[in-house]
């Protein structure tokens, strides 16, 4: 077998290789699974009290809804800007998906509109730190707490990225991370986590992602029985309607060797980063994603507006076709806005139906976003695809 640690540049050369042999070798004796250490690993790294792994960020969503109280007729808010799984989550229990437009510079959801949307209805509200910058949570906390609201914070796109001082994806009452294979770290393929400091949300997003096992508790997945309590035939198991969304044991070790070197591939990306900054700066026709002086930008993408049709006679897609011909990578476009794929077309929930108009801001700049990879391992390849990029922008800035 390769020793992926001899890979420089390769994606798994910490621990994740060894790690993931020890999880599938069942005559090793270990005192916990990788499971329970990935999940305890985190919790610390995050300072955060409980933290209950997921096989998916999508699955975490749907038991962090669950775990906020959300039943059906309820409404959860959540941006016009990101993508379509924080509804889903919210369809998926019966409830109705409300959506609050953005600010144009930084993309993240306007705490104003939040309290436009709310209604004797509303549930909870689901924000979303985009692209590695955290959301502006503080007025969203004080919004939730003058209506009794539970704010569920996705962090898919933002890991270590900071607010204040404070780690995105542990200010809500209850958040969600993704370690799908494009994320800031992976599981190997999927992967996510549920993180909380309320031992009450943590039982009920376990129970809901486990299962429903009765004696699941906020910081692992069983609580010790003598085997003669649990195979006797009068024992209950079940008392909450579960879903399996459990995390197996190999991701989980992938997982923790990840996050064992989470500083480092963070670092990398926000190198990366810089490269694109430097190549954008000053054009006339890409204005990057705002940073507020508050925050730390995780950079899981180098993301601008492209506005230059008009300077530079370029489409968005003919200027993605330009930058391809001169060597460059190809970047992603964002997103459609939730309430415009094809799936909400002909959708009605609890009487509610969808059509352009709903978030006029996010609408607009969704057809202007690029976002750029900063996941190069190679600073020296980043570095090339930003000097092309810069060279383009010189030859349309002539």
């Amino acid at each position: 077998m390769k020793d992926l640690k001899n890979d420089p540049f390769g994606k798994f050369n910490g621990n994740e290789q060894k790690y993931a042999i020890q999880a599938l070798d069942s005559s090793l004796d270990q005192d916990k699974s990788f499971n329970l250490r990935f999940e305890e690993a985190f919790a610390e790294k995050f300072s955060c009290k409980y933290a209950v792994a997921v096989n998916s960020g999508t699955s975490g969503l749907h038991a962090a809804v669950y775990a906020a109280g959300v039943k059906p007729g309820d409404e959860v808010i959540g941006p016009g800007l990101t993508v379509v799984m924080d509804a889903w989550a919210i369809i998926h229990l019966g409830a109705t998906p409300v959506f609050a437009d953005v600010k144009r510079d930084t993309m993240t959801i306007d705490p104003e509109d939040i309290k436009r949307k709310i209604t004797p209805k509303t549930k909870a509200i689901i924000v979303v730190s985009l692209q590695g910058l955290s959301v502006d949570i503080d007025p969203i906390m004080q919004i939730a707490e003058e209506n009794n609201l539970i704010v569920i914070e996705d962090s898919a796109q933002t890991v270590l990225g900071t607010y204040k001082g404070k780690l995105a994806g542990t200010m809500g009452h209850i958040n969600v991370f993704s370690f799908e294979n494009k994320k800031h770290m992976t599981c190997g393929s999927e992967g996510g986590m549920i993180v909380t400091d309320d031992e009450e949300l943590a039982v009920r997003a376990r129970k809901f992602a486990g299962l429903g096992y009765k004696h699941m508790t906020a910081t692992a997945g069983r609580t010790s029985l003598a085997m003669s309590t649990v195979q006797d035939p009068n024992y209950e198991r079940f008392d909450t309607v579960g879903l399996n969304y459990r995390l197996n044991e190999v991701s989980a070790a992938v997982g923790l060797g990840q996050l064992e070197r989470i500083d480092e591939i963070v670092a990398r990306r926000k190198a990366c980063a810089v490269f694109f900054d430097d190549a954008v700066n000053g054009c006339s026709f890409m204005t990057p994603q705002k940073t507020p002086n508050c925050c730390d930008h995780s950079h899981y993408t180098y993301t601008v507006k492209y506005h230059g049709e008009e300077e530079t006679g370029l489409s968005w897609k003919d200027f993605y076709n330009r930058y391809l011909e001169m060597g460059g990578d190809g970047f992603y476009g964002a997103c459609m806005v939730p309430y415009l794929e094809p799936a909400f077309h002909e959708l009605e929930v609890n009487g509610t139906t969808y059509e352009s108009g709903l978030c006029p801001v996010a609408e607009d700049i969704q057809q202007q976003i690029m976002q750029f990879k900063t996941n190069y391992r190679d600073l020296e390849v980043a570095k090339i695809k930003a000097e092309i990029l810069k060279k383009l922008i010189n030859e349309l800035s002539i």
